[in-house]
């Protein structure tokens, strides 16, 4: 247990499984307190980021919070040739303009000394065929916090864009698919390994305390962004 979000309260949309319930854990590890909101049943509130009411919805059941995060996406992953427009859309609904409608409703929540944080991910900044949708989302989604932290300052918004992780995405791809995964990603990474459930949650803890940094991306992908594909 440690201290750095001691009393502070924290919304995590997408926080059922994966690197969105590793955050969670890890807020209550940091002394903090954390409402879990997706789809799912199981979740504190209910929250579907492709639908305004229910975002609307679970910021009036939220009450005051000190931070929202969010790991909500929508991929899209085929050839330009394959491409469906509505996958193109759905993908770009989870990285545009959910946030933007998380921030219009969520915003006036925050605490003072507030933050909201996104997920990015590291196709943003490191194309690849086949991954030209979500490339784009991700990519995009960086000028999503750099306009929200203008107008919504003194409020903090920020995103996190990870590298590979085992975070559990791989599993359905069966042992030798998940292996092959991660051993490319390993290979791929300045830092000589895949990332890790606790990397990312490293970074949000920390990005959620830091009062003087807001507009940024943090990249935690080992360097990959930088290796040569």
């Amino acid at each position: 247990m440690t201290d750095e979000l001691l009393d502070q309260r924290a919304l995590v949309i997408g926080a059922s499984r994966g690197i969105g319930a590793e955050i969670a854990r890890r807020v209550r590890a940091a002394g903090g307190e954390a409402v879990v909101a997706s789809r799912h049943d199981d979740a504190d509130l209910r929250l579907d980021v492709l639908d305004e009411a229910s975002i609307a919805a679970a910021a009036r059941s939220a009450g005051t919070v000190d931070h929202v995060v969010s790991t909500a996406s929508a991929p899209h992953d085929a050839p330009v040739a394959d491409l469906d427009a509505e996958g193109v859309v759905t993908a770009l609904r989870a990285k545009v303009v959910a946030p933007l409608l998380v921030a219009k409703h969520f915003a006036r929540r925050l605490a003072p000394g507030g933050s909201m944080l996104f997920f990015s991910g590291v196709v943003g900044w490191r194309p690849q065929p086949g991954k030209v949708v979500t490339g784009v989302a991700n990519g995009a989604l960086a000028h999503v916090v750099r306009h929200l932290a203008v107008e919504l300052a003194p409020v903090r918004v920020n995103a996190i864009a990870p590298g590979i992780v085992d975070s559990g995405t791989w599993d359905r791809w069966g042992d030798a698919g998940r292996a092959a995964v991660l051993e490319r990603a390993a290979r791929d990474s300045l830092a000589g390994r895949h990332g890790t459930l606790a990397d990312v949650a490293d970074a949000v803890v920390w990005l959620l305390g830091a009062g003087y940094v807001t507009g940024e991306v943090l990249h935690v992908d080992g360097g990959t962004r930088h290796a040569r594909p």
